[in-house]
């Protein structure tokens, strides 16, 4: 008798460890739902910032064309338009340097993404587990009101002899 309240406090146990740890994995995937939640706000900024430069450079490369058309009629002019040149290039830099920077993101949230999968199933198995051992725990709880049952009959029928 003393072993079945043993394992029925040992199922416990586990049972609450099981819903403990379930608790764990729902808050480790509700922090990667979040953090991917920001990571795809950033990427939209960066996007956004990105769609800007490029405005920018297009603007500029119109400014280039019409400063080379004046560097040919003086020496100043051919300044300017070098100068818009380097201005250029730094904005096509700091482009594919937004562009890199998008497609990271775009791989750290396919990978959060994967680990979001992972923990999404981890806790459906953990909650599959801890289905079984309530089922385990109900049953062998029948089991136990059962046994005592006989042995109570049973105590009682030595009683009346």
């Amino acid at each position: 008798m003393d072993a079945i309240k043993a394992r029925m406090a040992a199922l416990r146990v586990e049972a609450d460890d099981s819903a403990a740890k379930a608790e764990e994995y729902k808050s480790k995937v509700k922090t990667l739902e979040t953090e991917n939640m920001q990571k795809e706000q950033e990427i939209t900024s960066l996007s956004h910032k990105n769609q800007v430069l490029e405005a920018e450079v297009e603007k500029l490369e119109a400014l280039v064309k019409q400063h080379k058309g004046e560097a040919e009629t003086g020496a100043q002019a051919g300044s300017q338009a070098e100068s818009m040149q380097r201005k250029i290039q730094l904005l096509e830099e700091e482009a594919e340097e937004s562009d890199r920077t998008i497609r990271e993101l775009n791989e750290k949230l396919r990978q959060t993404d994967v680990k979001s999968g992972h923990y999404e199933r981890k806790v459906q198995a953990l909650e599959q587990s801890r289905d079984q051992w309530e089922s385990k725990y109900e049953e062998m709880a029948k089991k136990y009101a059962d046994t005592k049952k006989e042995l109570d009959d049973f105590v009682k029928e030595i009683g009346d002899i």
